[in-house]
């Protein structure tokens, strides 16, 4: 059983549910060599296709050649260290986002009947992307989101069905077993979790972690409520969100919060005011210098509380400052002649 086995010498195991074993089940046929370049190639290419869906109105705005700007881009986003360790690891970080951003700028933003299917393949892979469904009710957006929960389930179903006994040691054993993802106080675990877990708070910690996780999806919700037609900002705040309150976020799943930052940068360069543009600038440059990582062994000067939790710091800014954007309202061809004729008149009288 998939589940019955560790890694050697570590309590590290299988962590995904069963449907994720069915969908990674062909690589057990290839040779280890042929996936690792399956794996990278994957990872490149979903990356590449990232940078365009986020970045691309901006850098369609940049002066010279798009194919500079794009390439560019996409070295930049490379370079940043959770994606980089995405490729070391071999993770499927970059595919799952693709499937939600995907569902979410081409589905859910155009209100297609198959919106939240996305959603619902990357919740049977992985659980952490089901707060995208909770999105998707906090804004109202009933169909998607009873595609995306029956798209999850009856995938989870299909696992169940192909691997029974897998998946009922998956749901009641190992599932709940945290030695099998690592210890949270691990530097590279970097959730609100993971940084409660580095203080020495170790009896009240969890008391305070579930605190800190309410007060983190309230302000998300409100946030993401002012402005639900921002399908962009909404798929920003609730990849921010989902790193923060997840039990464990290691770096490479930061991936996530890759829209918040290009939607920081985009706003930012359209305003006189570059704040926005710092803190993504900031948040891009210390997230990719490895500088966390100081203080992975002891000793661990005062600086630690700082150093080591910078993925966290980041988070909850980009949690509080990524700008939502109203969209453009329209104005019909009908009117148009009739609002311009009226504010001639009004013109002509003054």
């Amino acid at each position: 059983m998939v589940y019955d086995w560790l890694r050697p010498g570590t309590p590290y195991g299988f962590t995904y549910p069963p449907f994720a074993g069915l969908v990674m089940s062909p690589m057990a046929m290839l040779p280890f060599g042929a996936v690792v370049v399956i794996a990278v190639i994957a990872t490149v290419l979903t990356t590449a296709l990232l940078v365009w869906w986020f970045a691309g109105p901006l850098l369609k705005r940049m002066p010279g050649p798009l194919w500079f700007a794009f390439g560019v881009a996409c070295c930049a986003a490379l370079v940043f260290e959770p994606v980089r360790e995405t490729i070391t690891f071999g993770q499927v970080n970059t595919l799952l986002l693709t499937l939600v951003a995907g569902d979410m700028l081409f589905g859910v933003a155009r209100g297609r009947r198959w919106a939240g299917a996305g959603i619902g393949l990357a919740t049977a892979i992985k659980l952490t992307p089901g707060v995208f469904i909770l999105y998707l009710l906090i804004t109202k957006r009933w169909r998607a989101a009873g595609v995306a929960t029956g798209t999850a389930a009856a995938a989870t179903l299909l696992g169940g069905a192909v691997f029974p006994n897998e998946s009922r040691e998956f749901w009641t054993s190992a599932l709940w077993d945290t030695n099998r993802v690592g210890v949270l106080s691990f530097l590279s675990n970097q959730s609100e979790r993971g940084f409660l877990a580095r203080l020495p708070i170790a009896q009240v910690e969890s008391k305070v972690w579930l605190a800190c996780v309410l007060v983190t999806l309230a302000f998300w919700i409100y946030r993401v409520r002012t402005e639900p037609a921002d399908v962009m900002g909404g798929l920003a705040l609730t990849g921010v969100v989902g790193c923060l309150v997840s039990p464990v976020t290691w770096i490479h799943h930061c991936v996530w919060l890759m829209p918040a930052l290009v939607r920081c940068v985009d706003t930012g360069l359209s305003r006189p005011d570059r704040r926005l543009v710092y803190l993504a600038g900031s948040a891009y440059l210390l997230m990719t210098s490895h500088l966390a990582w100081l203080w992975e062994k002891g000793p661990r000067p005062p600086l630690y509380i700082l150093g080591g939790n910078i993925y966290v710091y980041f988070s909850l800014a980009l949690l509080a400052w990524t700008p939502l954007v109203a969209p453009r309202p329209l104005t019909r061809p009908d009117t148009a002649p009739a609002e311009m004729s009226a504010a001639c008149q009004r013109s002509g009288a003054g």
